[in-house]
């Protein structure tokens, strides 16, 4: 695989040569471009050591090697370097994504060798941001990389702990090395790997909205989002595209796999929306809130001189629902029901006819050994038999892997009968 690895200012920098010291080793070839400012972190000594190819830093620079790879010959005319570099690239990989250069990809600007080349870029961009947690954090660093996701991006989420600044600690620090190059090698799956979902693209919500009630406390459930990820996993590894829309979800994501990350059950709906066009699978495994206040406090709610608290609560929009109605021909509606009891596929299957969906994923949140917050699951998964009544598939207790591969299974079934 040809990585194109971009490197913009940052302490962690240095993390970069490891990248390419990783990447190499495991027989991938790959050309460096640096910002001017990373410079003042790692030189491009150090990169030319280990890739075997020059660094290029501006976009008027002569690349001696005209834009090839290590393991390519020079083309014989002088082409366009940028355009050239991003070419012959399988993946390109900006590590790490300073929130500068974040904000100047998100507008579209093409103000260096770097810039110019995502912006050129037709091969899978991925994006790995690393900067001090109240940088991250901030309303429009999360503005732009929610643009960036939207567009086709693959961020790579940064992991949780110390920072440069000393005795700093939050989200922030840039993922390993390992992990970013795992990123790269699964980024080109849904486009190279032959599998029964190649060529299509599969959207995964996952986890649990919260819904606020003042500015620290919220009404939610015990989703951990184990399930959705297990999906968006096994999608992939069958050669989809996939997008994973997690609702407060604290684990990390599948490598490869474009995330979306919101709170509530509104920025989930839109999320959804924006997404929904372009899909080809809907696996809607996130627990979406059925009510929400209908006023948020602001600041905090105190209870000294208080009797009581009462809410209020008007119920949410049907996410799932609203999404069924506007199908389009094509599309693989499946959904998820969390029941209590002996009830729970009666409920299943009411939801199945009642929103027009293929398949609904039933479970039973009675048991504690199952479900929420637990590694293992026991469902049934109940299918649309196109007027021929439904179909039912009881699937044992196991861990939420086979459990995916069992709804990927039905959904291929189900694709396949159409």
């Amino acid at each position: 695989m040809r990585i194109l690895l971009g490197v913009t200012g940052g302490v962690a920098a240095y993390k970069a040569l490891e990248f390419v010291r990783l990447a190499t080793g495991a027989g991938h070839v790959v050309r460096v471009v640096q910002t001017p400012s990373s410079r003042n972190f790692v030189g491009t000594a150090s990169f030319a050591a280990l890739s075997g190819a020059p660094v290029l830093i501006g976009e008027f620079e002569r690349d001696p090697m005209r834009g090839a790879f290590p393991d390519q010959p020079p083309p014989g005319h002088e082409p366009i370097g940028h355009l050239e570099l991003v070419a012959n690239a399988d993946v390109m990989l900006i590590a790490p994504a300073s929130a500068n250069t974040i904000a100047k990809l998100a507008a579209g600007m093409a103000d260096g060798m770097l810039t110019s080349c995502a912006l050129a870029a037709r091969c899978p961009l991925l994006i790995a941001p690393a900067m001090n947690n109240r940088m991250y954090e901030h309303p429009a660093t999360r503005a732009n990389l929610a643009t960036l996701r939207e567009r086709g991006a693959r961020i790579i989420e940064p992991g949780e702990g110390r920072l440069a600044s000393p005795g700093e600690h939050g989200v922030g620090r840039l993922a390993e090395p390992a992990l970013l190059l795992a990123a790269c090698e699964a980024a080109p799956a849904a486009g190279s790997r032959a599998g029964p979902l190649s060529g299509l693209h599969v959207l995964v919500t996952a986890g649990g909205t919260r819904e606020p009630i003042d500015s620290v406390r919220y009404i939610g459930n015990n989703s951990s989002g184990r399930m959705g990820l297990a999906l968006a996993e096994a999608a992939q590894r069958r050669g989809a595209e996939v997008t994973l829309i997690a609702a407060n979800v604290g684990l990390p994501g599948p490598a490869g796999v474009s995330r979306l990350d919101v709170r509530t059950a509104a920025e989930l709906g839109q999320a959804c929306e924006r997404q929904f066009e372009r899909c080809d699978i809907l696996l809607m495994a996130a627990a979406v809130a059925d009510f929400a206040p209908a006023a948020v406090e602001q600041g905090k709610i105190k209870k000294h001189g208080r009797p009581g608290l009462e809410l209020r609560l008007t119920p949410t929009r049907d996410v799932l629902g609203g999404l069924a109605a506007r199908r389009r021909a094509g599309q693989t509606l499946v959904g998820f029901a969390a029941e209590h009891g002996a009830e729970a596929l009666e409920h299943g299957r009411s939801k199945l006819t009642g929103k027009g969906l293929d398949a609904v994923v039933v479970n039973d949140i009675s048991r504690a050994d199952i479900g929420f917050d637990s590694e293992h699951n026991e469902v049934t998964i109940l299918t649309s038999g196109n007027g021929s009544g439904t179909g039912e598939r009881h699937v044992p207790r196991a861990g939420k892997e086979q459990i995916a591969a069992a709804i990927l299974d039905a959904v291929e079934g189900l694709r396949r009968a159409v």
